[in-house]
């Protein structure tokens, strides 16, 4: 069985002088992972001119990069270099052409913006042709002049009602004259705060405005709104001439901002940097060859194996655990993580993880049809003609679930819903092995009892899968724990090997009763009890194998009582992980009872050849690939974790996250 990869801690002695380049090859590498987290920082480093220098470069560019909508998301910071002065003199010329055209937008827009309101001032007054000092005089009418928003006009008139007059100076009903009696003055002041009245200063002797001041505001407002029309042109030409310095530039001041920061948080005296950290034991070798070729010799290297580490040795640190596979089987590893880590150098589970998982979702899925749209769906991930975020690297979870939801609809007959379509391939090859018949497995409902048989057979085949992962669980159990010297938890406990042979007995003999019609020995009883009570009763017997006392740790009635409820828990516990796989074959039916329901609409609407009925076919397909699809792969999971992973992941590990740089803009 695979294991988890070896691992070395390795150190490096590295100068002054080499320490950029160091980080920035093992960031680049991206199999390297500190060791702990660093010390404080040390004020050499804090003293350096550039750490500040650099991150106000890089905080401005990112700021052009928002406001010219420059897209840098295709940065790949390992073919990016560490910022010197030449790219800080490029940063700061291109700043400076940056902030030159960004001023001029500001001023435009701020020219543009005050005569486009002097123009809507001057049109909100073309209805007022009566000399304001005029009316400002009358001894019996009170007159305000201001702007609200026109929206509130209408309600505005609606609530001074009789009581005063609202005359709408502008089309846009922005601008407005309020007239009311001197004794409705307060009244009128009341309604006009209530609707954000806001009143505007008119010389007294404004009478209306005049056409060839209008004329002149509009040409006044076209010129504007031609240079600001120009000057967007020019921000968009900028952003177009400089996206690949503005690109170059973000990537370089990222990576060495990052750099940077590394070398901030490393032990360190005046002249040289201490850096440990895990990496791949198979690449452990190129490392030393290639960091000495770098620094042409100036750097002191050492290796370790994990068990010369004394953080190791104390148990105070675990050794990070990382799993090699190829892109197929690697693609399951987040199952695998999002319940825990293995520990280290114990049995990595995910090439079963993927066995199991395409197997247990082609049996509960099974259309020949509906697999192929994940399967093509898959390859398009794969090809990213399909691009989905992070989900493409799960290309290859779907491309498996495919191929074995489609082989089980050749089985069972199914193309999208229908059984017809499949029947010359089913007669074909069940003539090869006797009497022709179609589907090769019946699972539509039906009154032939054949198709209750198969239905059966599958519910049998369901729990014979799961019998096969819960016993690969606890193999996997036995030989971690061998691996790992617990020899108590090897012999005794529910998934030590007294559990596994009580569990592996029992299963046998109940195929003897069935199948063989064989009856219960006196041997059988033995077995079972010496097993059963080794696996239930098991503590004490650990801790005399490990060494540990007292072996009564809490007294002999404890250890009785305990005893009995884990006896319990060892008996319902493997009938319950044997029993949950008849979910299996329950969906498998229950998928099949779906594709029947959505072929009976669809002949019950017309048939595949009439429109209405083509469209209950689709949208029920649908409907199935995503929902049912969803519940699907949820089971299996489930099965997976609490069925498969807990008969061996009583302790988890920590998780191989090695250092590589990272560019989030």
């Amino acid at each position: 069985m695979a294991r988890t990869t070896r691992m070395n801690l390795i150190e490096l002695m590295v100068l002054k002088q080499d320490i950029n380049q160091v980080i920035e090859y093992l960031g680049k590498k991206g199999s390297f992972q500190f060791q702990s987290t660093q010390g404080k920082k040390n004020s050499e480093e804090i003293q350096d001119e550039y750490l500040s220098l650099d991150k106000q470069f890089y905080d401005k560019l990112i700021k052009i990069k928002n406001f010219l909508g420059v897209e840098t998301k295709n940065i790949d910071l390992s073919k990016c270099k560490v910022v010197n002065e030449e790219d800080r003199d490029e940063a700061a010329n291109l700043i400076s052409s940056f902030e030159d055209l960004q001023n001029r937008l500001n001023i435009a827009k701020t020219e543009l913006d005050k005569v486009k309101d002097a123009h809507k001032e001057s049109l909100a007054f073309s209805n007022l042709k009566v000399p304001y000092s005029d009316l400002e005089h009358l001894s019996f009418l009170t007159m305000k002049i201001g702007k609200i928003q026109p929206s509130s006009f209408d309600e505005l008139v609606d609530a001074v009602g009789s009581n005063a007059v609202i005359i709408a100076l502008g089309d846009d009903k922005s601008h407005i004259m309020a007239c009311s009696s001197k004794k409705g003055r307060f009244a009128l002041d009341t309604e006009l705060k209530n609707f954000g009245f806001v009143e505007m200063e008119v010389p007294k002797d404004f009478k209306g405005v005049p056409d060839n001041v209008l004329e002149s505001l509009e040409k006044e407002m076209a010129a504007a709104e031609k240079t600001m029309a120009d000057l967007e042109e020019e921000k968009i030409n900028f952003a177009e001439t400089h996206q690949a310095i503005i690109e170059k530039l973000i990537g370089a001041f990222t990576l060495t901002i990052q750099i940077n920061e590394v070398r901030a948080s490393l032990e360190a005296t005046e002249l040289v940097y201490r850096i440990t950290g895990w990496v791949p034991a198979n690449e452990s070798d190129a490392y030393m060859t290639e960091l000495d070729s770098a620094t042409e010799g100036r750097i002191a290297f050492r290796k370790y194996d994990p068990f010369e580490v004394p953080s190791v040795i104390s148990g105070k640190e675990q050794v990070p655990v990382k799993l090699s596979h190829g892109k197929l089987v690697s693609s399951f590893e987040r199952m695998i993580f999002s319940y825990g880590s293995p520990l280290y150098r114990t049995v990595d589970p995910t090439p079963f993880v993927a066995l199991f998982f395409t197997i247990l979702f082609g049996i509960m899925f099974g259309d020949l049809g509906q697999g192929l749209v994940f399967l093509i769906l898959g390859i398009l991930m794969a090809c990213k003609v399909v691009k989905v975020g992070g989900w493409n690297k799960f290309a290859p979870v779907f491309m498996c679930i495919g191929t074995s939801s489609s082989i089980m609809g050749l089985l069972t007959g199914e193309f999208f819903s229908d059984e017809t379509l499949l029947e010359p391939f089913s007669l074909w090859v069940t003539g090869l092995f006797g009497t022709p018949h179609a589907p090769i497995v019946k699972m539509m409902p039906s009154s032939d009892p054949s198709s209750i048989k198969a239905m059966f057979t599958v519910f049998g085949i369901a729990v014979a899968i799961g019998f096969l992962i819960n016993s690969i669980g606890l193999i996997i159990n036995l030989i971690n724990n061998v691996i790992r010297k617990k020899w108590g938890e090897v012999f005794f406990g529910k998934n030590g090997l007294a559990g596994t042979i009580f569990f592996w007995y029992v299963v046998a003999l109940v195929i003897r009763i069935v199948v063989f019609k064989h009856s219960i020995a006196a041997y059988d009883w033995i077995v079972i009890g010496i097993s059963l009570f080794f696996a239930s009763f098991g503590e004490p017997f650990e801790r005399m194998i490990e060494g540990k006392r007292p072996v009564l740790e809490n007294g002999l009635m404890t250890a009785v009582i305990s005893g009995v409820v884990e006896m319990i828990e060892v008996v319902s516990g493997y009938l319950s992980n044997t029993v949950s796989f008849v979910r299996v074959g329950a969906f498998a039916l229950g998928h099949a009872v779906l594709d029947f329901l959505f072929l009976t609409l669809t002949e019950m609407v017309g048939g595949f050849a009439t429109p209405q009925g083509l469209l209950v076919a689709i949208l029920g397909n649908a409907l199935i690939v995503v929902l049912e699809g969803m519940i699907v792969a949820i089971q299996v999971i489930r099965l997976q974790y609490y069925e498969f992973f807990s008969k061996f992941f009583h302790e988890t590990g920590r998780e191989f996250k090695p250092f590589t740089f990272s560019c989030e803009n």
